[in-house]
């Protein structure tokens, strides 16, 4: 990447994909030429790379790869997450943000305060993650790197748990030294004097030697912190606790030294070691708080990370070896015993089982594993044992999956969240013209001893003001409400997703696979002479051998039902009609009403109940024996058993349910008058869900698409939020906002109630970090003096600072009491 000699022209080289010809070269060269502010642009199909020369403030990067998707091509992006250390408040935030986001190359950068991460999308190639550490460090912050072979979580979570351990002797020692400095400044009021008579000057000089340890040593953070933002110019909390403080501190000092500069008629000097110590003290204290509380919102990470297994036993010819799971390879043969977790992902190739799948789908009860089921990895083995072929490794596996969309979804911010950071990029330069105003104030217009009420009145300001408050609202919410749904089986894959779900007031529900249960059900077994068992015999007879899945679902009824079935004599197949069988000497027909009829079969005394069940959306099959109408066996794709349930549950949200199908009118309409669903789409083309999801956008409705298949992934990308069953495709799942992992339509309405409970903990944060700052600083600057003689002691206003973040963050940990469906 270059610039030229006007600095606001730049080229660039994209890494495109997708290209299958150079026609496809030629298609993005013409788009990207048309652009306004391009001034050239070329495409290598070979190198697939598209050089433009544009101009920058017309347009940016992310400009181009919006216009190079628009074409139907990609662009490689890759995302990384970035734990960093040093950010104490929402300015830090907006700070490491914007250098992230001014690097060349980076298409977004978000930075969540709560969980000390930043979560960049970048275009290898123009920027990498070395030069995101440099741009970090320059801004004065520090990040957090793992060690070759080390998990960068858990090495974060330790370096977390160190950090806690150092602040927690800090507050100790800085309390052991304050206490005794809030003694000797009431020396003479609690009586002490009579005890011992200390002079004045001599009790200020131990108050400074125990003063000056907190001020310097367990206060040094903030004046790091400052001076580091000082350096970028910019301006942060620990700017406002360090000028606070080295304000009281300073006073002091020379109050002590110089006792007769601060004298006026009818006061002597006073000086207040104790309200600088105090204020450390209880800031950090408060911080120690806030770090325990958001320790727990990021409790769900840290369980599905405690969830991977550290071992699998492999099997190598007759012998069995235990290795480490990041080892693994795919093919590779693993043993698992009972109690023991799936190391990896694959597929059963010997042996049955019972697995408890919960991690995942949230149902406690076992799933019933045998040869050709899939297994996930972490899930634990109950009763039996078996073997599997590894398929998915490492990063590929559902576990890793899951671990990535959730750290994904609590980097995330939802729109709410800009309004707070927009306030808190401005609010530390506020406050601090706030205090030197209200220091203005107090020192020309107030009561003697002016100065002192002056210095005191602009430490409490700048220590009350808690920016904190306002970094915290949203992400501990965003992060223990995702965490939240993790556990619930629902994984929601942005802040913007969880934010926008609250807000729908459609469902669209694809029919096969995600209202019903995706394969053919024996719904009806009718018989005419003969008993159910025996015309069941028969059927299932004529049947064996068929892979037609009508065929497969008589089967099932058969073994359900404990009947015995015998290979045909023979056997004919007539496509999109029936079967002809010999079973036990006797013609056996299986099939429609028109193929019954084509061979002279009466089937007139069943043709009413045939009716019926195909005005139920049934497909009714007809069976002869000896060329007599034995009866009918009915089949359907039927309804999920949570079906109606669901929606029952968000009819009673206010949200209207919508069915879309390929299926025939009277199938779908029977179908979703048996679930309650309030509109149909029926005869709809795979090609054409997304336009229907387009119409009822059209209609002013927020919509939600729930599908399974590669077929619904257009439908799913169309609606403001794609819901995809975790049971179905990849590219469902990749097209979607929210997955449920356990294929239970109920987490539909976990979604919903989850996102309204979010939103609603969210507003009640930001209210009270509003509401907070708003009344409290004028209180901290005098407003009440007036009319009450009442001021805020800065050391109170320092413990109401650190209650203020310990408040935002506790309310978010209601999040995980909350009940959801």
């Amino acid at each position: 990447m270059s610039e030229d000699n006007d600095k606001k022209v730049k080229s660039t080289d994209l890494p495109v994909t997708g290209m299958s010809c150079t026609a496809c070269s030629s298609h993005i060269e013409t788009a990207l030429s048309a652009m306004e502010g391009v001034l050239t642009a070329s495409v290598n199909f070979a190198s697939e790379k598209a050089s433009v020369k544009y101009d920058s403030s017309a347009l940016s990067i992310n400009d181009l790869v919006s216009a190079i998707k628009d074409q139907g091509y990609g662009v490689n992006v890759s995302d990384v997450t970035l734990p960093i250390k040093g950010m104490s408040c929402a300015s830090c935030v907006s700070a490491v943000e914007n250098t992230l986001r001014s690097m060349e190359g980076v298409l977004s950068a978000s930075v969540n305060f709560a969980s000390e991460n930043a979560t960049v999308k970048y275009i290898p190639g123009l920027v990498s993650v070395r030069d995101f550490k440099k741009a970090v460090t320059d801004a004065g912050y520090e990040l957090v790197e793992a060690e070759k072979g080390e998990d960068l979580v858990l090495k974060e979570q330790s370096e977390r748990e160190a950090a806690y351990r150092q602040l927690k002797i800090k507050v100790i020692a800085g309390a052991m030294l304050a206490l005794p400095l809030m003694v000797l400044m009431q020396w003479r009021h609690i009586g002490l004097s009579h005890l011992i008579d200390l002079p004045m000057r001599t009790n200020f000089i131990i108050q400074l030697l125990l003063a000056t340890p907190v001020q310097f040593w367990i206060g040094r953070q903030f004046y790091s912190g400052a001076v580091s933002a000082a350096r970028h110019g910019t301006t942060n909390m620990n700017t406002l606790i360090a000028v606070g403080t080295s304000a009281a501190y300073v006073y002091s000092v020379a109050a002590t030294f110089f006792p007769d500069l601060f004298a006026v008629k009818g006061y002597s000097a006073a000086v207040y070691f104790d309200t600088s110590a105090t204020i450390i003290v209880l800031i950090l204290l408060g911080r120690l708080f806030e770090a325990r509380a958001k320790g727990r919102t990021s409790e769900a990470i840290k369980k599905l990370i405690g969830l991977q297994p550290k071992t699998a036993r492999t099997a190598r010819g007759d012998t069995e070896l235990d290795i480490p799971v990041e080892e693994v390879e795919i093919g590779d043969i693993i043993v698992v015993r009972p109690g023991e977790k799936v190391p990896v992902d694959g597929v059963v190739i010997d042996g049955r089982s019972s697995v408890d799948e919960s991690m995942v789908t949230g149902e406690s009860i076992p799933v019933e594993k045998g040869r050709g089921d899939h297994v996930i990895g972490a899930t634990i083995n109950k009763t039996g044992s078996f073997r599997f072929e590894a398929l998915k490794v490492g990063r590929d596996t559902m576990l890793s999956h899951i671990i990535e969309l959730v750290q994904s979804a609590q980097g995330s911010k939802p729109p709410i969240a800009r309004m707070a950071d927009l306030i808190a990029s401005y609010f530390v330069p506020a406050v601090m013209g706030i205090a030197s105003v209200t220091f203005g104030v107090w020192y020309f217009f107030g009561p003697e001893p002016s100065f002192t009420y002056a210095v005191l009145n602009f430490i409490a300001v700048l220590i009350i003001a808690c920016p904190c408050a306002l970094g915290l609202a949203t992400p501990t919410s965003v992060m223990v409400g995702t965490g939240r749904g993790a556990e619930s089986g629902v994984l929601i894959r942005s802040g913007e997703a969880l934010e926008t779900a609250h807000k729908i007031t459609t469902v669209v529900f694809d029919k096969t696979g995600t209202l019903t249960k995706g394969r053919p059900e024996v719904t009806d077994i009718i018989p005419a002479g003969i008993s159910d068992e025996k015309l069941l015999y028969y059927a299932a007879s004529a049947e064996k051998g068929s892979e037609h899945p009508l065929a497969e679902a008589i089967m099932r009824k058969a073994a359900d039902m404990g009947v015995t079935v015998k290979d045909p004599e023979a056997f004919n197949a007539v496509p999109g009609h029936g079967i002809i069988s010999e079973i036990d000497g006797n013609t056996v027909l299986l099939g429609n009403e028109r193929f019954m009829r084509e061979n002279e079969i009466d089937i007139d005394r069943l043709s009413s109940e045939a009716a019926r069940l195909s005005g139920l959306g049934r497909t009714p099959m007809f069976i002869s024996v000896g060329g007599k109408a034995s009866g009918i066996v009915a089949v359907a794709d039927t309804l999920k058993d949570s079906a109606g349930e669901v929606v029952s549950m968000l009819h009673k949200l206010g949200i209207e349910v919508v069915m879309i199908t390929g299926d025939n009118r009277l199938t779908a309409e029977a179908v979703s008058k048996q679930a309650g669903i309030d509109r149909v789409f029926s005869e709809v083309l795979p090609h054409e869900k997304a336009e229907k999801v387009k119409g009822l956008q059209a209609e002013k409705r927020v919509v939600a698409m729930v599908g399974d298949g590669i077929n619904d992934a257009p439908a799913l990308a169309q609606a403001d939020i794609g819901i995809a069953i975790g049971t179905g495709t990849d590219v469902a799942m990749e097209a979607a906002d929210i997955t449920l992992t356990g294929g239970d339509i109920k987490g539909v309405v976990t979604a919903i109630s989850l996102s309204k409970a979010t939103m609603r903990n969210i507003r009640q944060n930001l209210f009270w970090a509003f509401a907070y700052n708003v009344i409290l600083i004028p209180v901290a600057a005098g407003v009440l003096f007036p009319f009450f003689g009442i001021l805020l002691n800065p050391m109170l206003a320092a413990g109401a600072m650190g209650f203020s973040s310990v408040t935002v963050v506790t309310n978010a940990l209601r999040l995980k009491r909350i009940r959801l469906a």
